[in-house]
């Protein structure tokens, strides 16, 4: 078999008056594709939601900082309690400059870092057992043990490119199937204390959002996922990201639009060729046709366009949707458990049988 499996999530969901993700003017970003305007929400945004939610699933996740000495040095106090603040420091310190990590200006990294829980706890062991640290092992503990999304996300030392991990899945900017024309909302605030000695509001003030039907799309690469998470199970790491990306939601003015709703189609495809996005049914924006919005048409051009990108590329291993509409191109799952059942069938059979050239 085939050393490539790749997993390809596709999403439709509508999501109604809102600015999930905003620009530098505070304004939801925006796309120009196929002539019109399209609402987007950018990758990164949609990744620190997926983060997110693996801490509320329980997942492993790391910490993106640039106090990674202080973290750990807390770690060195916390395994050896006669070590003091500055005794820990110096110690923590020491170890990432022999991992090739700058600290600079108030013993922080010159850069955001991503460590795991584990890496964090093994330097800490190592440096405790150790009174001469030898560059090549605190490295490769810094490149073993990775959480979810380390593993997932990836991480860019500049310092150090040894000490990067590429990433094991790609995620696109959302943007809708539609033309979208921003809107503002214009409103006021009164003074409780005041409203009855004076007329007028304290403040005004405007706001813009808009209304879309998102297509959103993320694949994961499994052999590399095998890779960087090691002895971890890969096929229940991929199984957490596909719900935790389904699920998942910005929470950019979420208090002022109590936005957040639920995908209304989902399609997963297995892949032993390359990874597909599907964005292009959309470049010829959806009409909504007699009243009926933009989802039904949506779920048509992509479904179509699943079948026309068969001309190019293999017949997917496997293909399962879920959804308020019937899918043609696939099998059909009850709801999203059924669709995490079918696929994890499909994934442990193709990773049991796959020789992963890591």
């Amino acid at each position: 078999m085939t050393k490539n499996l790749y997993v390809d999530i596709n999403v439709l969901q509508t999501v109604p008056s809102s600015n999930i993700n905003r620009d530098d003017t505070g304004a939801p970003k925006t796309a120009f594709y196929g002539g019109v305007t399209r609402a987007r929400v950018s990758s990164q945004s949609w990744k620190r939601a997926v983060r997110k939610a693996f801490a509320e699933d329980g997942a492993s996740i790391g910490t993106r900082t640039k106090r990674v000495p202080q973290m750990l040095a807390a770690k060195l106090q916390e395994l050896d309690s006669s070590l003091d603040e500055e005794a820990a420091l110096s110690k923590a310190i020491a170890a990432l400059k022999e991992g090739g990590i700058k600290v600079g200006k108030g013993n922080e990294t010159g850069a955001l870092l991503m460590v795991s829980p584990g890496q964090i706890s093994k330097l800490a062991n190592y440096v405790l057992e150790n009174e001469e640290l030898d560059k090549k092992e605190v490295k490769k503990i810094l490149l073993e043990g990775n959480s979810l999304d380390l593993a997932l996300f990836g991480r860019m030392v500049a310092d150090n490119p040894e000490l990067n991990v590429d990433a094991s899945a790609q995620v696109a900017h959302a943007i809708s199937t539609h033309e979208i024309v921003p809107e503002y909302d214009y409103f006021t605030a009164l003074d409780d204390l005041q409203e009855k000695e004076k007329s007028g509001a304290a403040l005004i003030q405007t706001t813009q959002y808009d209304s879309a039907t998102l297509y959103r799309y993320a694949n994961i690469n499994m052999a590399e996922l095998s890779y960087n998470l090691g002895d971890q199970d890969a096929v229940a790491g991929a199984l957490t990201f596909i719900k935790d990306f389904a699920l998942s939601m910005p929470t950019g003015k979420q208090n002022s639009f109590a936005n957040k709703t639920l995908p209304n189609y989902l399609m997963v495809t297995v892949r032993d060729d390359t990874p597909v996005n599907l964005v292009s049914a959309f470049e010829t924006p959806v009409a909504a046709k007699g009243g009926e919005g933009y989802m039904a048409g949506s779920v048509k051009k992509l479904e179509d366009e699943f079948k026309e990108a068969l001309q190019f590329v293999d017949q997917p291993l496997a293909t399962v949707a879920m959804g308020k509409y019937e899918t043609g191109v696939g099998e059909q799952a009850d709801n999203l458990q059924d669709l995490l059942d079918k696929l994890q069938g499909v994934l442990q059979k193709a990773v049991e049988n796959e020789d992963f050239d890591n």
